[in-house]
Formats: structure tokens, sequence, C-alpha cells
């Protein structure tokens, strides 16, 4: 099994399709990976060699900021505009959309599922 900065990738996928499993490296970064390393991108995690992993996983820990790493300094970067009172930061402490998208009718992934809001009755107008 092969285990790359605290994640055990699929053995089954291909070694570029695998290394997203890594929270910080997406599809560009693993491809730039394996032609650094000059590992083939249709090769099969479980075909690697340990060699090859040890590699993946050198390279990886000097050039690439991932898992704990970067979400440490995701977590500090939004309470930094927390603590600031910045615009951005206000919006991150109400849980809504941060870069400008509407609200109105949208935003329900962000702000959560819908509450119903009982409305007032209608009572008929007197004469």
């Amino acid at each position: 099994m092969a285990r790359i900065a605290g994640i055990n990738i699929p053995q089954n996928k291909v070694v570029s399709i695998a290394l997203t499993y890594i929270h910080g490296i997406g599809l560009y970064s693993s491809k730039k990976i394996c032609k650094k390393l000059n590992i083939s991108e249709t090769t099969r995690v479980n075909q690697l060699s340990e060699d090859q992993v040890l590699k993946i996983r050198e390279y990886i820990d000097s050039n690439h900021k991932v898992e704990g790493d970067l979400r440490r300094d995701i977590s500090v970067n939004i309470k930094r505009l927390v603590d600031l009172a910045t615009y951005r930061g206000s919006r991150h402490k109400k849980k809504l959309p941060v870069r400008g998208q509407r609200t109105h009718c949208n935003a329900r992934t962000r702000k959560g599922k819908a509450i119903a809001i009982a409305g007032k009755k209608l009572t008929p107008l007197k004469k």
C-alpha cells in the first residue's frame, strides 16, 4: 500500500489520478510531478516500485504544502481576516459566500438547508 503525505492512495488507480486524493494536489500538479520524476501518468499505483513511491513522497514533502500544513495555513488566513474585521472576514463569520455571489435565490450550499419562516395569516378585509 502506497502511503504518501499521510494518505493511503488507492492501488488500482492511475498515478496521476491517485495523487489527487492528497489535499493540496490537483490534476495539474499530479501530472507535473509525474513528468518531473519520469513516471508514466498511465502507470497504476500497484505497478510502482518502492523506489518510485519513495521519490514521489520525497518530492511532495520538499516542494508542496499538503494536508495538515495546508489546512492550518488556510484556517489561519481566514482567522486573520475575521480578526481584522474585513468584509471578507465578516462574510466568513456569517457563513455566507465570500466572493461576490448572489444570495437571494442561491447559495444553498454555503447557507445550509432552507428554513421555513412562518408568515402572517392573511385575514379578509372587513367592510
